[in-house]
Parts: structure tokens; C-alpha cells; sequence
């Protein structure tokens, strides 16, 4: 991987951890309302879930295989 790739995922991870928090936020701000949306709150919820996953994959691509 070359430092601009590397960079790259940097700048991705970084806006999906953004995304990620957003969620949250949205998700606590829905879930407070007394009428809330279910199935709006469902699918934050697993948008949430499929960007903690790409998190998780970048952070994997970012750090270094270690053979023990």
C-alpha cells in the first residue's frame, strides 16, 4: 500500500467515523421523541451497524500484519 493510499483511508475512515457519531446522535434524538418513527429508528440503526462495519474493515487495511 502506498503512502496516497494510505492517506486516502485515512481521510475515509475519518468521515465514516464522523457519519458513525452522527448517527448516534440522530438515533438518541429520535429515540427521546415521545412519537417515535420505528422503523426510521431500524434503519439508522443498521446504517450505524454497516458503517462500524466498513470502520472496522478500513481499520484492518490500515494496520500492519504482525506474524507472531
Amino acid at each position: 500500500m502506498t503512502g496516497q493510499d494510505n492517506l486516502e483511508l485515512r481521510d475515509q475512515l475519518a468521515r465514516l467515523q464522523q457519519e458513525h457519531r452522527d448517527l448516534d446522535a440522530a438515533i438518541e434524538a429520535l429515540a427521546g421523541q415521545t412519537s417515535t418513527d420505528l422503523i426510521q429508528l431500524q434503519r439508522l440503526k443498521k446504517r450505524k451497524l454497516v458503517l462500524r462495519d466498513r470502520i472496522s474493515f478500513i481499520e484492518d487495511q490500515l494496520t500492519p500484519d504482525i506474524i507472531a
